[in-house]
């Protein structure tokens, strides 16, 4: 059993910048693939990034050259750096972490971008 806490979001103007973190508790949180989901409001949940447990990294387009997703596994941390923000980016965000047939939710942050 793995828990996911999503924290970090928070009003940033467009261009600005933010700091997500996923804190996991449980154990073999470093064998876990995980991933960042945004769900902007009246839209369906999207993938934004996935990093595996050997630290390969994969991105949707949207979020290409902006984001960058990285895990500590002593610290049983994913992380999502944010930049250059703009106001479509304004969303929930939700950490999953996925092996085999064990997936796992966190309970998001949300992410306003406005100015």
């Amino acid at each position: 059993q793995v828990q996911l806490v999503e924290s970090g979001g928070g009003l940033v103007q467009p261009g600005g910048s933010l700091r997500l973190s996923c804190a996991a508790s449980g154990s073999g949180f470093s064998s876990y693939a995980v991933a960042w989901y945004r769900q902007a409001p009246g839209k369906q949940r999207e993938l934004v990034a996935r990093i595996t447990r050997g630290g390969s990294t994969t991105y949707v387009d949207f979020v290409k050259g902006r984001f960058t997703i990285s895990r500590d596994n002593y610290k049983n941390s994913v992380y999502l750096q944010m930049n250059s923000l703009k106001p479509e980016d304004t969303a929930v965000y939700y950490c999953n972490a996925a092996l085999l047939v064990r997936d796992y939710w966190g309970k998001g942050t949300l992410v306003t971008v406005s100015s």
